[in-house]
């Protein structure tokens, strides 16, 4: 008997890491050719989406992936490849505001203010690309977080009938990376879910013009 649950929890368990290898090369390979690590190889695009994320880790410490998506941003505007920055992010809380605290970061390097345009109903990275083409009218845009996130954000805007690019913010590397790339993975996971269930963002919204 116990033969027979170790086989069937195996046969889960092979089933399970198949699945995550099929969703991760689907959407690594739809990005293909898709993300640009310097300004100079990237197309122009009327705006930029840089993706929220916390400012501090929970220990306090400054989140490497934050700073490396305000640094990205800012080299990109600076570089003529995009007008217009929309920053999508979670605004769950009033002692939480992810948008706002980007827009700050931004505004500190060189972004003048009022190029700057804050999406406050981006929970998740599904909302974040569903609103820009819906609620901002957005028909291309270039996304801008690490590599691994641009390609899923890819993925799903293009599903959702926005096209994108994207710009990769500087990789983490250590235990704080492989934590990131082991969420990556269930998350890719995630994106094929909402995808068959049709899943929709928490909010929608009167639209917004980009000008």
């Amino acid at each position: 008997m116990k033969r027979k649950h170790f086989k069937i929890i195996g046969l889960f368990v092979a089933a399970l890491l198949l699945l995550i290898f099929l969703c991760n090369t689907i959407i690594t390979n739809a990005a293909s050719g898709k993300t640009f690590s310097e300004p100079n190889e990237i197309y122009k695009n009327r705006v930029g989406l840089v993706l929220g994320t916390s400012k501090k880790l929970i220990g306090g410490l400054p989140n490497p992936y934050y700073t490396h998506r305000i640094t990205a941003t800012v080299e990109l505007y600076k570089a003529d490849k995009i007008d217009f920055v929309l920053v999508s992010g979670d605004n769950g809380t009033r002692y939480y505001n992810e948008p706002n605290t980007i827009k700050k970061d931004l505004i500190k390097g060189g972004i003048p203010a009022d190029k700057i345009f804050l999406d406050f109903a981006g929970f998740r990275t599904l909302d974040s690309m569903v609103r820009a083409k819906e609620i901002f009218g957005l028909d291309s845009v270039t996304v801008i977080s690490q590599e691994f996130h641009n390609q899923r954000a890819i993925y799903l805007a293009e599903k959702k009938g926005l096209k994108a690019i994207g710009f990769n913010a500087e990789t983490v590397a250590g235990k704080e990376g492989l934590k990131v790339q082991l969420r990556e993975y269930l998350a890719r996971v995630k994106v094929f879910v909402d995808l068959v269930f049709n899943t929709q963002p928490k909010f929608y919204g009167d639209r917004i013009e980009i000008k």
